[in-house]
């Protein structure tokens, strides 16, 4: 760029080209201010220029002070100079009315009406006592000043604005109304977005998208609030409301998606009734179209057959096919509809045929399986002979659900009681008692008949019951074979405990005690369960000898 030099005082400073040169178009560039106010123009798509625009701007702001009111704060002069951070500085300075929206010329203009009404000389010189140093309230006008002129304080004051509302109502108040209860509540909030244009909550006739968009902005909500201003206690309270506008915020966004999945799951109702109650038309309507043909046969056992093959259709065939048979009987012949319905049992038949086929695989595939994972622990695991199952059932009834090393115990006890010598081991044990479980109630029965018969052969006779009564220290057989229920146990070993030994009349008082027993069946448990604990004990020793054997 050439610069030309500076003219002298009074003198003009002209740019001469040869007359002989012909015109040129020359482009200039905006510089300086001017290219602001060009780029301003150009954003704004305006063209009026940067000093029209700034003359404007400072119009208009003018005009905002004119019309400014200041609030006179009736307590202004009994405020504590000293307690100036819990001070409302809007109210301070006359913006109570305005506070937040306020603009910094409006402080400004605030801060120098109150100066020029308020300051101590002014006062003094009317004649009114004034406080020495800060202590004067006039300190509290200058503490507003500095707050609210400095952005960042300004803020932070905002933050905590004491006279905004932080409640947020219940959802049960708001049962009856919602609209009305909570758009206050969003509408006030909304002033701590980082974001402009914040949705409104809107009301019975929004639509989906306002909806969606509305509580996707709260799900989200981004906000600049933040209480560096307070003291520790108040912060910690102030962030308790805010953690409580975040968790409604969260309450509303889970409200709706329960809300949709509420809508989905209503809609696939409606859905799925109104298909039931076509293909229920459907299927009435194939009943009436085989009825009017007489299903089609004259032969009475043929019509019945053929009313079952029907109701077969009924339930086993979707919706788009009974529409489609039932097209098919409307618009054919009689032959025709029977030829049509005839191939739609075909293939239903098979298919039934098919499905049980599958399912008899499967259960096959299934014994299959049980019998390899119960019969699959070599040579021990087979050749179970009915004393040895005997022997088993009397064990697991022996040594309970509970007891320590139950299966090593069964294993052993099995072992050392066992007439043949094959040697179980507790996978063993496991595997049959699991299989034994799976048997029914029939082939239980069986096993312990066996044993039964095995006992009376080699015992010569079984012992018969005579009519003598009984000692209290031996029992005849009892032909009442019914178990004792966990209800009766108890029953019993509480009335064991409540009568003593040495207690006259015991096994009456004990029988008086378990409802649908007799003395003679609570002698014979007792005895039972005496001969289980000794037979445990024994086990249990047993195995605890041979581990230490091993060691």
């Amino acid at each position: 760029m050439l610069l030309l030099p500076s003219a002298a005082d009074g003198q003009g400073t002209a740019v001469a080209r040869a007359l002989t040169s012909a015109s040129a178009l020359c482009q200039v560039e905006p510089v300086g201010r001017w290219f602001e106010a060009f780029v301003k123009r150009r954003n704004r798509n305006a063209s009026a220029s940067f000093q029209e625009l700034e003359d404007k701007k400072e119009l208009s702001e003018e005009s905002e002070d004119e019309e400014l009111q200041l609030e006179e704060f009736p307590m202004l002069k009994t405020l504590d100079p000293k307690d100036w951070k819990n001070q409302d500085h809007y109210a301070v300075l006359g913006l109570g009315h305005v506070r937040y929206k306020a603009t910094q010329r409006q402080i400004k203009a605030a801060h120098k009406a109150m100066v020029l009404k308020h300051h101590p000389d002014k006062r003094k010189a009317a004649g009114e006592p004034i406080k020495e140093g800060d202590n004067d309230y006039f300190t509290c006008i200058t503490k507003a000043y500095e707050m609210l002129s400095d952005p960042v304080k300004r803020r932070a004051f905002n933050s905590i604005d004491p006279t905004f509302d932080n409640s947020v109502p219940s959802k049960s108040e708001a049962k009856d109304n919602f609209f009305e209860v909570f758009s206050p509540v969003f509408e006030r909030n909304s002033r701590w977005s980082n974001k402009k244009n914040v949705p409104k909550l809107g009301d019975m006739s929004s639509s989906f998208e306002d909806v969606d968009a509305f509580y996707s902005f709260w799900y989200n909500f981004d906000s600049w609030r933040e209480f560096s201003y307070l003291d520790e206690e108040e912060k910690e309270k102030a962030e308790w409301y805010q953690r409580q506008a975040e968790l409604e915020a969260a309450r509303l966004a889970k409200e709706k998606e329960e809300e949709e999945v509420r809508q989905q799951a209503l809609l696939a109702k409606k859905e799925k009734d109104i298909q039931k109650k076509a293909i229920k038309k459907e299927r009435q309507k194939l009943r009436n179209s085989c009825k009017a043909w007489n299903h089609f046969s004259d032969n009475e056992a043929e019509r019945v057959r053929m009313m079952e093959e029907v109701e077969k259709l009924c339930d086993r065939l979707e919706l788009a096919s009974l529409q489609c048979l039932n097209e098919t009987l409307t618009s054919s012949t009689r032959e025709g509809g029977r030829a049509a319905l005839e191939k739609q049992i075909e293939e239903i038949n098979e298919q039934i045929r098919k499905e049980k086929e599958e399912a008899e695989a499967r259960m096959r595939q299934a014994s299959k399986n049980a019998e390899k994972s119960t019969g699959g622990g070599g040579s021990s695991s087979k050749n179970w002979s009915e004393d040895d199952l005997q022997l088993l059932i009397k064990a697991v009834n022996l040594f309970p659900a509970g007891t320590n090393s139950r299966w090593e115990v069964i294993a052993n006890y099995m072992n050392i009681h066992s007439s043949s010598d094959v040697k179980r081991t507790a996978k063993d044990v496991i595997g049959k008692a699991k299989s034994l479980q799976k048997l029914d109630p029939h082939q239980k029965d069986d096993i312990n008949r066996k044993a039964f018969d095995k006992f009376r052969k080699e015992h010569g006779v079984v012992p018969q019951a005579d009519n003598a009564t009984p000692s209290e220290r031996f029992e005849g057989p009892c032909t009442d074979f019914t178990p004792w229920t966990t209800e009766e146990q108890k029953l019993l070993e509480q009335a064991l405990k409540t009568y003593p030994v040495n207690t006259p009349e015991r096994w009456e008082k004990i029988a008086e005690a378990v409802p649908g027993r007799t003395k003679k069946d609570c002698m014979k448990r007792y005895k039972e369960l005496v001969e289980m604990v000794k037979a445990k004990k024994a086990a249990q020793e047993q195995v605890l000898n041979a581990s230490r054997a091993r060691k």
